[in-house]
């Protein structure tokens, strides 16, 4: 405890950092940001930004750079944004911001990304379907895995899909987005034998255009796959995640068995 207070003290340790070293977590006005989530769980805690007064998501921003050296924000808008990069400027000039429409990952000097070897394949039924899979792509990417992007490939012209057959099916896990009638994930969990994360996207128009529809497709698909919320790309991403990063321990464990065997 005391080698923690004289830290802070003389400014190596932020009083962020000690707060989580000492509880898990920091607190600010109004919310907690959960510094061990991903000790804990796998996945780091995201930053949900919608819904929230951009001082509040950039000092968030802040609490998650200085307790886990990197901050993953989802749904952010460009008032979030300005102020992000407002404060950091004040506070953490040396950060650098990767923005991917309406996700973004701020990493610290110190942060080291890990390397996983696995592929996620993610792929899109249509162009409105971009801003959900740079969601998911963020995640599978700050976790390590190699990200593979199939983009507009939906069944309106099932050409398109039977032309990357050879892609999907190397891929270690697919996420596959599709709004309307969500018809995309079946027919590709139909084709490959890679597991297969559904989400479910609110494009489209009418009946179930705001994601219902697809969602109640992928809940009663014919063929085995996961489906998730609807826009939810972060929980598909992580999801996916989790796999690459078991496909990758059981690969290095089948090399260690072999290295031992020779």
């Amino acid at each position: 405890m005391r080698e923690l207070l004289e830290s802070v003290a003389v400014g190596e340790l932020s009083p962020a950092a000690a707060e989580a070293r000492l509880k898990g977590y920091v607190t600010g006005d109004g919310w907690r940001f959960d510094a061990t989530r991903e000790r804990r769980r796998g996945i780091p805690e995201a930053i949900l930004a919608e819904g929230k007064r951009p001082d509040q998501v950039a000092a968030l921003t802040v609490a998650a750079v200085e307790t886990t050296d990197r901050a993953l924000l989802t749904r952010v808008s460009p008032e979030h944004v300005a102020a992000i990069e407002d404060r950091l400027e004040r506070s953490h000039p040396e950060a650098t911001v990767d923005r991917r429409g309406r996700s973004l990952l701020v990493a610290g000097p110190a942060y080291e990304p890990p390397s996983l070897s696995a592929t996620v394949g993610i792929v899109t039924a249509g162009v409105a379907d971009g801003p959900v899979a740079e969601e998911a792509a963020l995640v599978c990417e700050d976790a390590g895995a190699t990200v593979d992007r199939i983009d507009d490939v939906g069944v309106a012209a099932l050409d398109r899909v039977l032309d990357q057959l050879d892609r999907l099916r190397v891929a270690d896990v697919l996420i596959v987005l599709a709004g309307r009638e969500g018809a995309l994930p079946t027919v590709i969990a139909g084709l490959v034998e890679t597991p297969v994360v559904g989400v479910p996207v609110s494009s489209g128009y009418g009946h179930g255009g705001d994601g219902e529809a697809a969602l109640a497709g992928l809940l009663q698909s014919c063929t085995v796959l996961s489906a998730v919320n609807v826009d939810a790309g972060f929980v598909a991403g992580g999801q996916a995640a989790l796999i690459a990063r078991a496909i990758d321990g059981a690969s290095e464990e089948k090399a260690k068995d072999s290295k031992s065997k020779q």
